[in-house]
């Protein structure tokens, strides 16, 4: 491994969004490393690739992974926290209590743990990059997925302590924010919400577009190259900072 080789952990990179993150940085020439909770995902992935079977929100497996890591590479410059799951779509009365926990758990927990776990690491080395992927439901909210915006909005003030805490050892944190992203998550996303408000799941749809400036959805690859970005050189002073990639969302929900 040349000593420019950078090395990428992602969480949740075994499809959708976290695996178009893996893809963008290895075609920058990164080693990448994926975890995911399905092994069947794993198994799919290119041979060159380092995979685990990770839970995000278990801290023992966390950090199992990290000295897997560890013990395998020698160090980490960059981990992309994409581990989140949709949880319920219900009115907040109607959200059982461990459904609201379990998908606050994987969304914030997560990126606690990674975060916790990476930051020793990148301190020996005296700089890193931690991006979190967070959601456009982390600056506007989003009816009828409370415990998903909570998780979301919560990533972004612990993104911001991450930035405070670490300028100094030279590791930038950062926060993407995605809209609505092209797939087969955003087409049960899509599903789920038609049920629970009563409509057709062509008018959520529609909604969604028409809720953006740029009237379309974005795509896996297009908040790939933004971690690509925030981990690159040309980035270097960018930290703490919250970046939407989502089509500029002027309405989060047009159809309340």
């Amino acid at each position: 491994m040349s000593e420019d080789t950078i090395r990428v952990l992602i969480t949740a990179g075994g499809s959708g969004i976290g695996h178009a993150i893996a893809r963008a940085f290895e075609n920058e020439g990164a080693m990448v490393w994926v975890t995911d909770i399905q092994p069947d995902i794993l198994d799919s992935c290119p041979k060159n690739w380092n995979t685990s079977k990770v839970d995000a929100a278990d801290e023992m497996q966390v950090r199992d992974l990290f000295a897997d890591l560890q013990n395998q590479w020698g160090g980490l410059d960059v981990v992309c926290s994409n581990a989140g799951i949709a949880g319920p779509t219900a009115l907040i009365e109607d959200i059982a209590l461990k459904d609201w926990q379990r998908c606050v758990s994987v969304n914030l927990e997560g990126a606690f743990l990674s975060a916790k776990y990476s930051i020793p690491i990148m301190k020996k080395k005296g700089k890193g990059v931690i991006t979190l992927i967070s959601s456009t439901a982390g600056l506007y909210g989003f009816p009828y997925r409370a415990p998903y915006a909570s998780a979301k909005w919560g990533m972004l003030g612990f993104m911001k302590t991450l930035a405070m805490e670490l300028g100094p050892q030279g590791i930038r944190a950062n926060a993407i924010c995605p809209g609505a992203v092209e797939g087969s998550r955003m087409e049960q996303v899509i599903k789920r919400e038609a049920a629970a408000k009563n409509m057709s799941e062509e008018a959520v749809r529609s909604g969604y577009v028409s809720g953006t400036s740029m009237q379309s959805f974005v795509r896996p690859s297009d908040i790939a190259d933004m971690a690509v970005f925030l981990s690159s050189p040309k980035a270097q002073h960018v930290t703490g900072q919250v970046i939407a990639v989502d089509g500029h969302t002027v309405n989060p929900d047009p159809q309340i």
